[in-house]
């Protein structure tokens, strides 16, 4: 069985990943992180004011997939990371869709009403375009 772990640094992210470790112990778990390019190069001013920004999103996102590979060592686990460049929906239902995922793990903040509709809902967005089976956790 493959688990695919989306992560963004917020708590439910995390306790989707312990959850899918602790669920699925002999899986294969793959922790997946998308940098989303036009949300980090807003406000840049110039070429190097983007490359900063860029490079600032790319070590941020590294720091991110070691706590999870960290997290995996505290339950005697191991979890593989990917990191991509996108739109993270789409990054992760097409993800799922070329490495044989059979089953998604996702952390949600639990927004509704207006600042779901504004914001967006990548979770709702993974449910709705998923192959595969979604558990979202709050």
């Amino acid at each position: 069985m493959h688990v695919l772990v989306p992560l963004d640094d917020s708590d439910p992210a995390r306790d989707a990943l312990e959850h899918a470790i602790e669920t699925y112990p002999d899986a294969e778990i793959t922790a997946l992180h998308v940098l989303n390019p036009p949300t980090a190069l807003y406000g840049a001013s110039s070429q190097s004011s983007v490359d900063r920004l860029i490079d600032l999103e790319e070590s941020a996102a590294e720091e991110l997939l070691e706590s999870a590979e960290q997290l995996a060592d505290e339950h005697d686990a191991s979890v593989t990371t990917e990191l991509l460049v996108g739109s993270p929906a789409r990054a992760i239902v097409s993800f799922a869709s070329e490495n044989d995922v059979d089953q998604i793990v996702l952390g949600s903040h639990g927004r509704s009403g207006v600042s779901r509709v504004l914001l967006g809902s990548v979770a709702e967005s993974v449910v709705r375009r998923a192959p595969v089976p979604v558990t979202i956790l709050r």
